[in-house]
């Protein structure tokens, strides 16, 4: 907020000053008349003593009537004052709702806006506060419940390997179910340290030249044992032998590992994985199209958040960390690229676009 000079406080105290001494000599100028017309008593017409008596007299009602004109013209900085007095005593007690009204362009209406500014930011950072308390609250609970889940399955598979008398065979299969475990719990430790620093800006994108026809390959080489297990094809489709961007390979071989995982994990049903990869004016788009149970219309938009979980996914079998897609939207999000998600009866796709930021190097 912008005050003009000429509404400005020192302006109106001028300007009220000036109408006062207006006022005063006004009046002064009315009383002398009346004397005259009156009694024939003209200060004109004394001398000595009385002249100076009068002039006294004069000075004295000048001096009145000039302060009760200037207290009258001013009253409404009081009345203001005290409306600011009353507006910072609800802030200080918590009523950030409270709004001081915006009667003029003067000093005092800009120290009213500057406490109006400070009471939003204020309940705004409270809110941040009680928001932030409460993501915390949901974290080590969501943490606990997962971190219990597979913890409480290995006690219980190892007390049974240590302390009953167990078949060869059965001893080994309990020993591989811990492990099995132990590797889950492993993988959820390291998501959450993983998210944890993107969370705090901790992770840094180191650049490189980055060829993600050949980061895809490679991927799915790694994931052929998983494909083999869960009974499902795959297919990779492109144009290109090449498409070369600047960015961190690591991470983006993270992001895309967690979105082929996601994929095969709740879309094993489907027995089908699709991967295209396009380009078109700067903007590289990869899909990950899965074929099995669909992900419900309410969910969509909050696959991406940390510890969410479809509910049909929370089994044993199925259930991750629920960290997987928050650590893949960071990543990309870190490349200024975008993720998003769509279900249908065709398929869920998984789409990913980044910036050609090496206006494509292609390889034809």
């Amino acid at each position: 907020m912008k005050n003009s000079v000429f509404k400005s406080f020192r302006f109106e105290i001028v300007l009220y000053s000036l109408l006062s001494l207006i006022y005063t000599l006004l009046s002064l100028s009315v009383i002398n008349i009346g004397m005259y017309l009156v009694l024939d008593i003209g200060f004109w017409n004394l001398n000595g003593t009385k002249a100076v008596l009068a002039f006294m007299i004069n000075l004295t009602i000048g001096i009145i009537v000039f302060i009760s004109c200037f207290l009258l013209l001013t009253k409404k900085f009081v009345i203001y004052i005290r409306q600011i007095s009353e507006g910072i005593s609800e802030i200080s007690q918590g009523n950030f709702d409270s709004k001081i009204i915006i009667e003029n362009k003067d000093e005092f209406s800009l120290i009213a806006d500057k406490i109006n500014q400070m009471a939003d930011d204020i309940k705004e950072i409270m809110e941040n506060e009680r928001r932030n308390e409460y993501a915390k609250n949901e974290l080590i609970t969501s943490v606990a419940h997962d971190l219990r889940t597979p913890l409480t399955s290995i006690i219980g598979y190892l007390d049974l390997v240590s302390t009953k008398p167990l078949a060869e065979e059965v001893r080994r299969n309990y020993v591989e179910i811990a492990y099995n475990k132990s590797k889950r719990l492993e993988k959820l430790i390291e998501d959450l340290f993983t998210y944890t620093k993107f969370n705090f800006g901790e992770v840094k994108a180191v650049y490189d030249e980055v060829d993600m026809v050949k980061l895809i390959d490679q991927l799915l080489d790694e994931f052929y044992p998983s494909f083999k297990d869960n009974n499902i094809e795959y297919r990779f489709e492109t144009s290109f032998n090449s498409v070369v961007i600047m960015a961190d390979g690591g991470l983006l071989a993270r992001a895309f590992a967690n979105l082929i995982s996601n994929a095969i994990k709740y879309g094993k049903d489907g027995k089908q994985i699709e991967i295209t990869l396009s380009k078109d004016d700067g903007i590289i788009t990869v899909n990950i199209i899965s074929f099995g149970e669909l992900i419900p219309k309410k969910d969509l938009d909050r696959i991406f958040t940390r510890f969410y979980r479809v509910e049909s996914s929370r089994s044993s079998e199925t259930g991750g960390s629920g960290l997987g897609l928050a650590i893949a939207q960071s990543i990309i999000l870190l490349h200024e690229g975008m993720i998003k998600a769509e279900s249908s009866k065709e398929g869920t796709v998984f789409t990913v676009e980044l910036k050609d930021n090496m206006n494509a190097i292609n390889i034809n």
